[in-house]
């Protein structure tokens, strides 16, 4: 979900970014890709758009995904928990 949140992307877009983002720590296969999309839609997180209009000829099979309002909300809550666990409390007596 992260990686939608800039901007709409198909699968392999997505596979690229995922691998880019991580410094190549995290490859997405196919199965896992299409499989965590394939959840993603049904619980109404990400949606399947229309071809983008710049897409490039040759493109239009290519299947572009949006996060929807439900899954940006999703997202912002579970960054700002994760942000809340990565904090460090202060050290006392210093």
């Amino acid at each position: 979900m992260l990686t939608l949140a800039g901007e709409d992307l198909h699968g392999y877009a997505i596979m690229r970014q995922v691998e880019q983002n991580t410094a190549g720590r995290v490859r997405l296969g196919p199965g896992t890709l299409y499989g965590s999309i394939k959840t993603l839609l049904e619980a109404g997180l990400i949606e399947e758009i229309e071809a983008r209009p710049d897409a490039e000829p040759g493109t239009e099979r290519r299947r572009y995904y949006h996060l929807t309002s439900a899954g940006l909300k999703l997202m912002r809550s579970e960054t700002e928990k994760l942000a809340g666990m990565l904090r460090w409390p202060e050290p006392s007596g210093f």
